[in-house]
């Protein structure tokens, strides 16, 4: 969990502006730092391009990806170490802003992962337990690669992030935290993410270590893309959960 570490010191001087200062590059040096860094921009609308289901096209993801380096950059300045995490934070929220900005999914498919969604729970409370994909399909009359798609459909929903969980944690702090005070947030995203099932350990470890996208996932894991979706929205829930109550 080592990956932990670089989130919570970088996401933490992002949020309180503990940056460096030495913003000050010429165009030139943006330009070559952009085109350095621009492979992270591409995974990171691989990702989210898989989570949206092609909805929006993937050369205006990547577009707004470039634009969050860009302010990343003129942020942090000169890229060091630290900058990759600083600039994934800064990268993701900005497609997930515009994203969310757009409202993109249609009416008729927010109306159907409301239905869907309580029709799972009716049915969770009467098997006592998650039901499986198949029963699921049954219960709701339909094929279970349409059912698939409405999870997909209902997990792109919200689109919640690693990086807003985050977020949540440092944001306990009030005003610039300490170096005691950055500890206490890598223990805490040390302990919720110890609290998940071994799935859902897996799965935020591949999304956000190793930035593997939904059907990657899957394919290691012998699952569907939509199970994976599921896991990683319930271990983000957990976590920002834990960590709002701590």
């Amino acid at each position: 969990m080592a990956y932990l570490a670089d989130y919570a010191d970088t996401g933490a001087a992002a949020l309180y502006g503990e940056a460096p200062a030495n913003a000050g590059m010429t165009p030139g040096e943006e330009q070559r730092h952009l085109l350095a860094y621009a492979p992270l921009v591409k995974r990171i609308v691989r990702q989210l391009n898989s989570q949206v289901s092609g909805a929006v096209s993937r050369e205006d993801m990547e577009q707004i990806g470039l634009m969050g380096l860009l302010e990343a950059l003129r942020r942090y300045g000169t890229p060091d170490q630290g900058f990759g995490s600083y600039a994934s934070l800064r990268v993701r929220g900005a497609i997930l802003d515009e994203l969310r900005r757009q409202d993109w999914r249609p009416r008729a498919v927010r109306q159907d992962s409301h239905r869907v969604r309580d029709a799972l729970r009716e049915l969770t409370r009467k098997l006592g337990r998650e039901p499986l994909e198949k029963e699921a399909a049954a219960a709701l009359g339909v094929t279970l690669e349409e059912f698939r798609q409405h999870v997909l459909d209902d997990c792109a929903e919200e689109m919640l992030s690693f990086d807003e969980v985050l977020q949540e944690a440092t944001e306990h702090a009030h005003g610039a935290p300490s170096p005691e005070e950055a500890y206490l947030v890598r223990r805490s995203l040390e302990q919720v993410l110890g609290s998940l099932n071994e799935k859902e350990q897996r799965v935020i470890q591949m999304i956000y270590e190793f930035e593997l996208s939904y059907k990657e996932i899957a394919a290691v894991l012998d699952l569907s893309d939509a199970r994976v979706c599921q896991l990683n929205k319930s271990a983000l829930a957990k976590m920002k959960a834990a960590l709002q109550r701590a």
